[in-house]
Parts: C-alpha cells; structure tokens; sequence
C-alpha cells in the first residue's frame, strides 16, 4: 500500500476519544486508572507504592502529574507540527534513567509544577486555541490516570483534537488498554534491542521486551499511521528510533522486528540527533561519549531499507542527503 492510499479527508475526522466520552466509558476508565494508583504497577517498574496518597518511587511522581512546559512545538515532525506546531505538553520525571538523557533537566531533575486535573485540561484546551494540529503528551508513561482525568474536563471545555502519546514504550500494557479508545496517534520510541545495553544505559534490562509488547499493542489499536489531504496525522503510529554510536541500540534487530511483527507500512522516524548528554561524560559510558557518525546514520536507514521499511519519516534523510522512498 502506497503512503497516498492512507489518506483520509479531515473533516470526516473525528477523535477516538469523543465517543468513549458520549458512552460514560471515559469516566469510566477514570475511576479504574485513579484506583489503580494506590498500588502502583502502572509501568513495568511494579513499585506497587501508593501514589493515591502522594508516595512515590522510581519516576518520583505521586498524586499530580508534574508539568514541565506546554507549547506550540515546531520541531516534531511535519506530520505532527504543520504550519502551528504540535501542541505539546512535557511532563516532569520519567520511569527511565536513561544516562545521555537530551532532556535531563526535566527527566531526571524533574523540573516543572503539579498540575491539577483542572490545569492540565486548561492546557489542551488553550493549546487548541493557539491552532495547534493535535495535543501531544511527552513523556507520559508515568502519568496515565492523571492524563484521563483531566481530559473529560478539556472535551467539556471543547477539545477536539487527536491526542499523541509520545512515550519511551517503557508502559505497562495496563496503561495501553486504559488509553484504548482515547488515544489517536501512538508515538513510542524503540531505544535498545539487547536486554543488558538497556540495563546499562536506561537502567531496566526488561526494556526490550516491555518496548515489543507494548508497541504491538499499540498498533493493534490504532494501525497504521493515516494522514488527511495536507499531510497531517490523524491516526496510528509513528515508531521512533535513536541511533546511537556503535550501534549500540540493536538498530539493524528492531528494524527487522518492525518490518516482520507490525509490517513494511510502518511509519518509523530513524533519528539522527544524539549528541553526547546527561551522565555520557564518565569513564563507564565513554563508548557513547561522542556525536553520531554520517556513516552510522547512512548504515541505519539501509538497515531500515533492507528489513523492507519504506515510510520513513523524511526530514532526516533529507538533511543527510539521503534518497527517501515512496
């Protein structure tokens, strides 16, 4: 299937998340996902910690979601961005500790307020009327039944616009059935093929397989990704991957799984912005403490290429000269 065939006329558009709202499942599954913080398992971490009542463990979170910033963001990818940016709203901490960490001031340090239900509805709803093209939660895994919260509060106040989970895929597939139904376009990355890389440099070795799991439950939710008449997503998934120096990530493995378990439509994003960060500088992480070779990025995408992979996102090829396929 060619990327014209998915296609679809946005005023034929509307977001999953309206009819679970009309039904009274959306409340519903409020109720679920707020219960399920009083013993938290809500991301592969399994701290079972009481974040009902404010404790916290690993992503340092506990009753309100923390919010880092909310903007119109340019730089995501044109699908996502257009010509008014992505609505984007970054949250605070995360359930990694991934040590070149590009965000480490608001993964690790947790920069940022709390946010009640009523002020992160505020925020999509004003998103929207700044002409954002959807409302993209960054960083979300550890914030689910705080996202569904507020967002009956945001489609009362008049939200209309697709929801993108941006996520590390480091989820809890309890997480992924609560949002069934809610979210419109996923957009995980697939950081590590090899369980002790991830161990090493995300500190949880059970990454890959909770990436593969939870990422095929995404697709099976929302297919492959659809654009309307100017190019904009409307729904299904966006795959992200950082290539990293030496090939560390596994690229070559997960772009093979890619291709073989959710097919050759696949929209993937092989990115080629690492730059040494976070924790890179000491002597244990030195393998990884320099920029990314053209060559190492030219060697990924005909990684990608080879496994079969055509719909890959074209703005970093392009910046690197290299051909995209249609």
């Amino acid at each position: 299937m060619s990327s014209r065939a998915l296609q679809r006329n946005r005023g034929d558009f509307e977001p999953a998340y309206l009819r679970l709202y009309q039904s009274g499942e959306l409340r519903r599954r409020v109720g679920r996902a707020l219960a399920l913080l009083e013993d938290c398992a809500l991301c592969p971490r399994d701290c079972h910690v009481d974040r009902l009542h404010d404790k916290f463990a690993v992503c340092k979170t506990g009753r309100h979601a923390v919010v880092s910033s909310y903007f119109p963001h340019r730089g995501e990818e044109d699908c996502l961005r257009g010509w008014n940016g992505s609505g984007t709203i970054f949250f605070g901490w995360c359930n990694l500790r991934c040590v070149f960490c590009q965000n480490y001031e608001t993964s690790w340090e947790g920069a940022g307020q709390k946010a009640t239900a009523e002020e992160l509805a505020g925020m999509m709803v004003r998103l929207q009327e700044l002409g954002c093209h959807n409302i993209n939660f960054v960083t979300p895994e550890h914030v689910v039944p705080q996202i569904l919260e507020a967002l009956p509060i945001a489609v009362e106040r008049g939200l209309r616009l697709p929801l993108v989970y941006n996520t590390s895929a480091y989820d809890s597939l309890e997480s992924i059935e609560l949002m069934d139904g809610v979210v419109d376009i996923y957009m995980p990355d697939f950081k590590f093929w090899d369980p002790e890389r991830a161990r090493h440099y995300a500190k949880a070795r059970n990454y890959p397989e909770a990436a593969r799991r939870v990422i095929k439950r995404m697709h099976e939710q929302v297919g492959d990704l659809v654009l309307d008449e100017n190019g904009l997503a409307l729904r299904g998934l966006i795959l992200r991957h950082l290539v990293m120096p030496g090939g560390i990530a596994g690229t070559r493995d997960i772009m093979e799984w890619v291709a073989r378990e959710l097919g050759p439509n696949t929209y993937v994003n092989v990115m080629a912005q690492y730059y040494p960060a976070g924790k890179v500088g000491r002597r244990e992480y030195v393998e990884i403490n320099r920029p990314l070779t053209s060559r190492e990025f030219e060697e990924a995408v005909a990684a990608a290429y080879a496994a079969g992979l055509y719909r890959l996102d074209p703005r970093p090829l392009a910046r690197c000269g290299l051909p995209v396929l249609v």
